[in-house]
This record gives structure tokens, C-alpha cells and sequence, in this order.
């Protein structure tokens, strides 16, 4: 699909981030997963993959698919600390992605 340029109408980079995160939340078990990881950053605990398979009961590699789709848009980051990738969900991707969702809801000129 193409998408004319209109003066009016969102930057490029702003439908990128709503088109990708809200690829990355459509299935509801990563909305859960983002949820679960977003819950207990707030308590201020790490969460890794066995900690995600042990929540949801759902196999180590399907953890990974879903949680590979969550990375790629950015709201979550992994970093790595010895042998394992600590998850916590980005703030500033979030807040962004939020705000641009925001202006979906204000009509053009």
C-alpha cells in the first residue's frame, strides 16, 4: 500500500513506530509477556527467559519467537548480564509510541 504524502498528516518515522509496535503487541500473549515484563521492571525485578517460561508455561523457543517480536520493535530491550539477557521494557519507545497512537485521534484540517 502507498501512502501520498500530505503535509498534514503524521512523519513517516511516527507511522513506522505505531505500524511496529502495534505489530509486536497484536498477538495476545505478547501483550501479556510486555505486560508481565512491565509489571515487574515497576518492582524493580529482572526478568529473563526462563523467569517468562516459568510464567506463562509456554515453551523456551516460543518465548524467544514472541519475545524476538517485542525486541525488534523496540519497546523491550534485552541486555546481558553472564550467560543470561535480562528483559526491561523502553520507556522512551513506549511514551512515543503512546503519544503517536494520541494524534490518531485528531482530525486532519
Amino acid at each position: 500500500m502507498r501512502i501520498r504524502k500530505n503535509p498534514s498528516s503524521l512523519p513517516a518515522e511516527e507511522i513506522q513506530l505505531i505500524t511496529g509496535a502495534s505489530d509486536a503487541l497484536a498477538h495476545p500473549l505478547r501483550v501479556e509477556l510486555f505486560r508481565y515484563i512491565y509489571t515487574e521492571n515497576l518492582a524493580r525485578r529482572s526478568v529473563c527467559n526462563k523467569d517468562l517460561v516459568a510464567e506463562f508455561g509456554y515453551s523456551q523457543s516460543t518465548i524467544s519467537q514472541h519475545m524476538r517480536k517485542l525486541l525488534v520493535s523496540g519497546l523491550v530491550e534485552a541486555r546481558n548480564k553472564e550467560t543470561y539477557a535480562y528483559y526491561f521494557v523502553n520507556l522512551g519507545v513506549l511514551g512515543k509510541y503512546l503519544d503517536s497512537v494520541r494524534k490518531l485521534n485528531t482530525p486532519l484540517p
